[in-house]
């Protein structure tokens, strides 16, 4: 048996309204809160990235799991957007936590899939045996080129989970992936702004990984939607977790605690991360809970977690996911949010 020990999350306290970006742009924010069902996303301030918000993720974690960080034999970061080319995040977050040197880092990139891609090694090598603890993270600090559809998506934030065999919160009953060479979001190398295949990104893109993925995990553990508390997936906007909730058979009910991105936005790499943490944040004892994530290129990893008694116990040692995102909240007009995430340059810096 292995799982879960610990979880936490961080938000950034900075917002931008649709209406904000769509007025600068001319666009129709209503078009973009019906369709995307999306009203505001979190914004990094230019003293935040993604080790930053690991860091503080991470804290948030070992609070919960109650632990030595100093046994965390393995940390891994999944982002689209780690601040060095040449630098581990992974290093730096490790030694900001104390779990530094006897323990084994790698930054992870599958797009946003890459914090469920940490978490999924992490598990393993807690499973084999290899480590006592092993810690996952999913972290963006995410960016949609001006007027494009994915600046009134690109978010920012993270969350971390600590794998172990001992005084579990949730345990892992079962895991799957599922991948294809399906191409419907890119980034090449010194190119700042990532590209996407419009409606593409959705079938076959999405909603084929996440359905594929779903119903393969289900099969493999002879389980149905009615078996679920709730379900979590990707979230890159608000419409699409829910379509796909719906298509799978789960209820309004089953879905919504963990869908985040009408005031969140898609925080990329810590998406459906970010949505379990929200989901352990009000689950009770027995919960079973089913996660599938999503990453262009493309796949989706799977798990089936099953709440414990011991979460009720630890989940007020560290703010709460839905605190962390309605509380404290300064919203921003569009040139500092511009400000904030360098889409505007100075002479000098060109």
């Amino acid at each position: 048996m292995a799982g879960i020990v610990g979880y936490g999350a961080y938000v950034p306290r900075h917002r931008i309204t649709v209406e904000e970006i769509a007025k600068i742009w001319s666009a129709d924010a209503p078009s973009y809160k019906r369709g995307l069902q999306l009203r505001q996303k979190s914004v990094p301030a230019p003293d935040q990235d993604t080790v930053t918000m690991s860091v503080e993720a991470a804290r948030n974690a070992l609070k919960r799991a109650q632990i030595d960080p100093m046994k965390i034999g393995a940390l891994y970061i999944g982002s689209e957007s780690h601040p060095y080319a040449v630098k581990p995040s992974g290093t730096t977050v490790a030694e900001a936590i104390g779990a530094t040197p006897e323990v084994h880092c790698a930054d992870l990139e599958f797009a946003c899939k890459a914090g469920s891609e940490g978490m999924f090694v992490a598990l393993g090598l807690v499973r084999a045996g290899l480590i006592e603890y092993g810690m996952g993270i999913g972290a963006d600090t995410s960016q949609g080129a001006p007027g494009d559809a994915l600046e009134y998506s690109a978010a920012a934030g993270a969350a971390a989970f600590i794998f172990g065999k001992d005084n579990l919160v949730a345990e892992v009953e079962e895991t799957y992936s599922y991948m294809t060479d399906t191409p419907d979001f890119w980034r090449r190398e010194y190119q700042f702004y990532p590209e996407h295949a419009g409606r593409f990104t959705g079938e076959p893109a999405y909603f084929k990984h996440v359905l594929g993925c779903a119903k393969g995990i289900m099969k493999k553990a002879g389980a149905t939607p009615k078996d679920f508390a709730y379900i979590v997936c990707h979230q890159p906007n608000g419409k699409f977790p829910q379509r796909v909730g719906k298509m799978l058979g789960f209820s309004k009910k089953q879905i919504e605690p963990g869908w985040l991105a009408p005031t969140l936005g898609n925080t990329y790499s810590g998406s459906s991360p970010m949505g379990l943490s929200a989901i352990l944040d009000i689950a009770k004892p027995g919960d079973r809970i089913l996660m599938v994530s999503y990453g262009s290129g493309a796949g989706s990893d799977g798990f089936i977690f099953k709440a414990t008694d011991r979460l009720p116990e630890v989940r007020d040692l560290a703010p709460k996911t839905r605190e962390l995102l309605d509380n404290n909240q300064i919203y921003l007009e569009y040139g500092t949010y511009a400000k904030f995430r360098g889409k505007i340059r100075r002479a000098r810096e060109l």
